[in-house]
């Protein structure tokens, strides 16, 4: 059994991360701030990781942790690609994760994830806390910049958006984000994925996105 003191200890303190699904792709971002209580442990961390071209995720919580989830996510991929012959399928890869992090909820790994990408069936985004809880989503933020982004992204964000009509929302509701809440900021990071793979967007895109 899980008490409440264990749940309080996992609630996540820092980050920004967000995952929207549009008609033609899949957006994830993410600040780059990694700290530790009140001290900034790193100000350019990399919370968005590609897993495969058409698949990637987002990571919340205990640095450790969420990049041990990162690793078992990659290898299976690989190896489903290779006994498969084929990518592995979005909901799948979620599941999987949801199946490791369930598994290890007596002392769980103190993580949350959105995992997004394009399949055969479409793009998918998938949120995940740190004990396995699975709920696909289609617009989502995570960590403790979260309510702040929630703001700008139930104002403007509308369903059956394309990708670059949703760009400009989430890179304003990141960047409020990190104006706002002390755990999140110093940089942000964006990735698109579509049918023509993954591709994180460059500085000088990021920097025209927030000047418009």
């Amino acid at each position: 059994m899980v008490n409440n003191n264990t749940v309080d200890k996992l609630t996540l303190k820092g980050t920004t991360t967000i995952g929207v699904v549009c008609k033609d792709g899949v957006i994830l971002a993410s600040d780059t701030r990694v700290t530790m209580g009140f001290y900034v442990a790193h100000k350019h961390g990399k919370k968005i990781y590609k897993i495969d071209d058409h698949l990637a995720m987002t990571i919340a919580g205990t640095v450790a942790d969420a990049q041990r989830t990162v690793d078992v996510l990659t290898a299976n991929a690989q190896l489903y690609k290779l006994n498969m012959n084929r990518p592995i399928p979005i909901s799948s890869a979620a599941r999987l994760v949801a199946n490791l992090l369930f598994s290890s909820r007596y002392i769980p790994l103190a993580t949350q994830v959105l995992i997004g990408g394009v399949d055969d069936t479409g793009p998918h985004v998938f949120s995940l806390d740190p004990f396995g809880s699975l709920t696909e989503e289609k617009c989502v933020a995570t960590g403790s910049g979260s309510p702040i982004a929630y703001g700008v992204l139930e104002d403007k964000f509308k369903e059956e958006m394309s990708v670059k009509e949703a760009l400009p929302i989430i890179v304003k509701a990141v960047d409020s984000a990190m104006k706002r809440d002390a755990a999140s900021g110093n940089s942000f990071n964006v990735a698109v994925i579509n049918d023509k793979g993954y591709r994180e967007l460059t500085d000088e895109e990021k920097k025209k996105l927030l000047a418009d």
